[in-house]
């Protein structure tokens, strides 16, 4: 009897050094101990969709935080980036560290695909769950809304779009501008979600508007601005808040009678980064919650407020499952033929710059 309680006195014993082993090694590591790991690898190389420029403010808060340490941003499309990612992958000669995508199924794929360093970080638990892999092979950083924008000097506050039919006013005619949605995966999303509430004969009835279509949201919101067009519904908060905030004439408005797209801004490390320690600072880092708090979009983190003047997103109406929309190959595929029978090929005039 003494010696079968001794073998469960040792089993309990072992359970509980098990248990608190696993635990330590689950313990997210704190920016501090990463920074120490991080010193001896000096430049992060980070791959990034849309304007360089955001990041690169983001960077230089970063060197500042750490010295010693620097970030090297690589802006683009992401539908050309990734397959920059896949042929140093093919090569076995990765650059890249770590990438932040609005393709969130490059990511899907990445996993699958086992390229992808599963990691999470100091604050992962408050990340909702919808904008995280449950086992940390990616993450989304942001959630942004693709709004409605317009120029307020040339559109009066009565003639704001409420909803999508809107857009189809005569007074717009000419002056409607958007990404291609064939060639931008976000932009996709907003038309899908269009069509899906009002039919395919709108997309009739927007192309006699006579619209016009360009690379890139930057594009977009400058074209808004500058009072090259009136208004668009596929426009970025990001970028939008960001030069309304610089003071041109550009102002976002949320439809109260359709859905607003959300999508989300993913980051994952590769297995075969170079600077590993280092992308794991960088993503804790921004990650955090003080960070997040002054990205000027939406927090994946439940625990950070909105940006300035807005509510939180629950308090609008949205379309959020972008990620499952990217994901489906077939669906988003047909999609892409179909709309570009719509817009014709698309032509580069835009830029991330």
């Amino acid at each position: 009897m003494l010696r079968s309680t001794g073998r469960v006195l040792v089993c309990a014993a072992g359970a509980l050094a098990a248990l608190m082993l696993g635990a330590a090694a689950s313990a997210a590591e704190t920016l501090d101990q990463l920074y120490e790991k991080a010193k001896t690898e000096k430049t992060l190389v980070l791959y990034t969709g849309g304007p360089a420029a955001p990041w690169e403010s983001s960077a230089k808060a970063f060197a500042a935080s750490f010295p010693g340490l620097d970030v090297a941003v690589t802006g683009g499309f992401s539908n050309v980036l990734d397959a920059e990612i896949d042929a140093q992958i093919k090569a076995g000669k990765l650059k890249v560290d770590m990438a932040a995508f609005q393709t969130a199924q490059d990511f899907v794929r990445w996993k699958k695909e086992g390229v992808l360093l599963r990691f999470k970080p100091e604050g992962f638990d408050k990340v909702a769950p919808e904008f995280k892999d449950k086992e940390g092979a990616y993450i989304a950083l942001t959630a942004t809304t693709l709004s409605y924008a317009y120029n307020p000097k040339l559109v009066t506050p009565e003639e704001v779009p409420k909803s999508a039919l809107d857009f189809l006013k005569p007074q717009f005619r000419g002056r409607l501008i958007t990404a291609y949605p064939a060639d931008d995966d976000a932009t996709l999303y907003v038309f899908d979600t269009i069509v899906k509430k009002y039919g395919w004969g709108y997309m009739d009835q927007y192309m006699a508007n006579a619209p016009k279509f360009i690379q890139g949201h930057l594009g977009v919101a400058r074209s808004i601005a500058q009072g090259q067009s009136l208004a668009s519904f596929d426009a970025t908060l990001s970028t939008v808040g960001a030069m309304k905030r610089a003071g041109e004439a550009i102002d976002l408005a949320f439809s109260p009678v359709d859905a607003t797209p959300v999508f989300t801004l993913t980051a994952g490390i590769f297995k075969a980064a170079p600077h590993p320690s280092l992308a794991k600072l960088y993503l804790t880092w921004y990650l955090s919650k003080e960070q997040q708090a002054r990205t000027g979009v939406f927090s994946t983190r439940t625990d950070v407020p909105p940006p300035a003047g807005l509510g939180p997103l629950s308090g609008l109406k949205i379309a959020n499952h972008y990620r499952e929309f990217v994901s489906n190959e077939k669906l988003i595929a047909d999609l892409r033929k179909r709309f570009e029978a719509y817009t014709g090929p698309v032509v580069n005039q835009g830029g991330v710059r």
